[in-house]
């Protein structure tokens, strides 16, 4: 019977090309390590994103693939995954608790931002990971009734705010200490203070991914956001037509300019399918979210279709992924989560907390 060597397993390894990475574990830095006794390998993969959803189907791929190798009788695999903090803006300082935040934006109202922003965050907290959201739309905060929460967050000392939780996710909102009817009449000023004060001021607990759904456009909040905040990356969200398209470069050019990586394009409402007769049909035009991404040179993380189901259970404060998690659109989301964290991972590591902070003293 043939040894089998620890390159052989590797090469094997490489031959599969990950759909998340965009390219073999080996090159990534998954591999971690290879243990062969006799005609039995056993092998360590640790993935720099979650992947709850994907490390069965990971497995048995690559399983195929090493016992494809003359003189392997049988390949187990443990697959892991550990997220760490990738860079961000310099200069901006990074928020305790927090190791990577997400902006949600669009250019425009309307094309399902904040649906997206919580059903992304439920996501990605199906995949495995800690997650926060925080609501940045100060005027028309709609994270309270998306998560069905209605209580105020607590304070135990008076300054800071404990984060509320639903469904295993942390989040806040302006939402939660005014009343739902009460408008804000807030000047520009007020509103990106009170967004820094949210954020900083929440005691936030060890968040892999703090999701901040933005308000539209390219303003106040989004300016603050690009200055202050410690952004790790952003999605953009638009739905195929022009107008909305037109919108949302707008948004993308915005994160360009301040050194924001754009992680990629959701495409919202890509096309319709009749609950009676099943009959597709592309109400807002097609392609929209693909030609854009094509033309930035950014992926398009993935489209949703325009379905009754993810309006009634937002509205119900059930999100699509808590609400039908083994549903078709849960598994279009929690794919669009896989790649957002994936595309993140393999951004520049944030190595700020490896070193000691230096303090003079007069002695």
């Amino acid at each position: 019977m043939a040894e089998v060597s620890q390159a052989q397993v590797e090469d094997a390894i490489k031959m599969y090309i990950d759909p998340y990475l965009e390219g073999d574990l080996v090159s990534n830095k998954a591999l971690k390590n290879i243990n062969i006794d006799g005609d039995r390998v056993a092998v360590d993969i640790e993935l720099g994103f979650p992947a709850d959803g994907y490390k069965n189907d990971l497995g048995a791929k690559l399983k195929e693939k090493v016992e494809a190798i003359d003189g392997v009788a049988e390949a187990s695999f443990t697959i892991s995954h550990r997220i760490t903090s990738h860079a961000v803006q310099k200069g901006v300082k990074t928020i305790n608790g927090v190791k990577n935040i997400i902006a949600v934006a669009s250019g425009k109202g309307g094309v399902g931002k904040s649906t997206t922003s919580v059903n992304l965050a439920l996501a990605l907290s199906a995949e495995g990971a800690t997650v926060g959201i925080l609501d940045a739309d100060i005027y028309g905060p709609s994270q309270p009734r998306m998560l069905g929460v209605s209580q105020q967050p607590e304070s135990a000392d008076g300054k800071s705010l404990e984060p509320l939780n639903s469904y295993h996710i942390q989040s806040m909102s302006i939402g939660y200490l005014i009343d739902e009817e009460t408008p804000m009449i807030w000047r520009g000023p007020m509103v990106t203070q009170a967004l820094e004060q949210l954020l900083n001021d929440t005691k936030w607990k060890d968040v892999d991914y703090l999701i901040i759904d933005l308000p539209p456009g390219t303003g106040d909040t989004q300016l603050t956001l690009a200055q202050k905040v410690p952004v790790t990356g952003a999605v953009i969200v638009t739905t195929p037509q022009d107008i909305a398209l037109l919108d949302a470069r707008k948004g993308l050019k915005m994160f360009e300019k301040v050194e924001v990586p754009v992680l990629g394009i959701i495409e919202n409402m890509s096309t319709h399918i009749c609950s009676e007769c099943g009959h597709e049909e592309h109400i807002f035009g097609s392609g929209g979210g693909g030609r854009m991404a094509e033309q930035h040179d950014v992926d398009l993380l993935g489209a949703l279709p325009l379905d009754i189901s993810i309006r009634t259970s937002t509205d119900e404060g059930k999100p699509s992924v808590v609400a039908d998690p083994e549903g078709r659109i849960a598994e279009i989301y929690r794919d669009i989560a896989r790649r957002v964290a994936a595309k993140l991972s393999q951004k520049t590591r944030d190595f700020s907390a490896s070193f000691p902070n230096i303090v003079i003293q007069n002695n």
